[in-house]
């Protein structure tokens, strides 16, 4: 291994010392190089790492104002760093040969929950201009099972020579491995790893709600259909779904989503008789979750671009006599709302609540301001990105709307990933 360079500038290959002092959004860790005499020094992307180690890392990637690295290994390890709980992702194995999807499997699970607590309160106040605590909450069952066999559904990519396995982290080179333990049981047990897929570009693994596995080979996206339908159980309450269909990852995520959602509904602000909308509504989950709040004489529709979800939704809401779903684009649907709505339709969007889960590059701005326009009573926001959370917070506290309650969620424990619920009050 090549001695480390002195101080000097960074150039692609050269191997640093670097010592991590912050985490950031992505799943990568802050090293600084070149620090010292009044100098912060030189901002270094790397993961692998955590707040508090001395590592030897080679630069990727040079920029004009940060550069990337690699880890290659720990000169002075923090006292929550533990054995991965992938080996085939630990940092002992060379970079391009590390599985990715658990970029966090180095670190103890409460210090990777105070880790995504600053990354979500770092991007609320850097990107959305708001100083908020938000603690990271664990789902029921995770610390017992030690943040492991969670995943109900797992996608593994396969290469030309039909090996399957994960991608390695920025990069779409397969890696093969011989185990999945964020996986259910019953996709570990049902996974052959080992058996080569000719022909086949992914493959799914998923285990929906009666513990069924499901393993769906693809040569290119996944068929979709009517005729694939599956069921998944939250509380009480039966989801059609289409089989190769979105639904969360995490075995206890709709729970917890759902019961988060309701418990920011202010049925004080939020009139039943008004007219409710959940925006990517998918399936319609949250949309029942409304309905079942505000009680039958809700009006609730949920829009989602997807046509089979929106079919699926259809029959999940069919028990409320005023709920629908509609199949659009969201910001396309609200721009058709805002020019055939009659003085008494938004007279009901105003006593009524809108829900919006958008996908991970957030609702923006488009989609926020034609919110604003209907004045709701209340916006709700499920969001699965911190950063995308405090742009869309930023343009809606721009047009007169404040956080007033925020609850974040470790649902993708040994992950980055961070669920959070945003409730928004004028």
């Amino acid at each position: 291994m090549p001695a480390p360079t002195p101080h000097g500038d960074l150039r692609t290959g050269q191997i640093v010392e670097l010592t991590i002092d912050n985490v950031a959004h992505g799943g990568r860790f802050v090293g600084r190089y070149g620090a010292g005499d009044g100098e912060r020094g030189r901002v270094v992307f790397v993961p692998d790492t955590m707040p508090g180690e001395t590592v030897r890392a080679q630069i990727v990637d040079v920029k004009k104002s940060y550069a990337a690295a690699v880890a290659l290994e720990v000169v002075e390890a923090s006292a929550d760093r533990v054995d991965h709980i992938w080996p085939e992702a630990a940092i002992d194995r060379k970079p391009a040969e590390r599985a990715g999807g658990a970029e966090f499997g180095h670190i103890a699970l409460p210090r990777q929950r105070q880790l995504k607590q600053r990354v979500i309160e770092d991007a609320l106040e850097r990107t959305g201009g708001i100083t908020r605590e938000v603690p990271v909450a664990a789902a029921p069952g995770d610390d017992e099972r030690g943040g492991l066999g969670w995943r109900t559904r797992v996608r593994l990519h396969v290469d030309d020579r039909g090996r399957q396995g994960p991608f390695a982290p920025r990069s779409h080179e397969v890696v093969p491995v011989t185990d999945l333990p964020l996986a259910t049981e019953g996709i570990r047990r049902s996974a052959q790893l080992d058996q080569r897929l000719p022909g086949v570009t992914a493959v799914d693994y998923v285990e929906w709600g009666e513990g069924e596995v499901d393993v769906i080979a693809m040569e290119g996206e996944p068929a979709r259909g009517r005729t694939d339908t599956i069921v998944e159980t939250v509380g009480d309450r039966e989801f059609q779904l289409d089989r190769a269909g979105f639904w969360q990852v995490h075995r206890e995520a709709a729970g917890v989503l759902t019961d988060a959602v309701r418990r920011v509904i202010d049925t004080g602000r939020v009139d039943p008789a008004g007219w409710s909308l959940d925006l990517y509504g998918g399936v319609g989950l949250f949309a029942a979750t409304i309905a079942e709040a505000l009680g039958e004489r809700t009006r609730i529709t949920s829009v989602e671009a997807d046509e089979v979800a929106t079919d699926h939704a259809s029959e999940n809401l069919a028990e409320w006599i005023g709920a629908s779903a509609e199949t659009g684009r969201v910001d396309r649907w609200l721009r058709e709302l805002a020019k055939r709505a009659s003085a008494s339709e938004r007279e009901r969007l105003a006593r009524g609540l809108i829900v919006l889960d958008p996908p991970r590059a957030g609702a923006g701005r488009d989609v926020v301001e034609e919110v604003v326009g209907l004045e709701p009573a209340q916006i709700v926001y499920v969001a699965c990105d911190p950063v995308a959370l405090a742009r869309d917070a930023k343009l809606l506290g721009e047009r007169g709307w404040e956080i007033e309650s925020l609850e974040a969620f470790d649902l993708f424990p040994h992950t980055h990933h961070i669920e959070a619920v945003a409730s928004f009050r004028r």
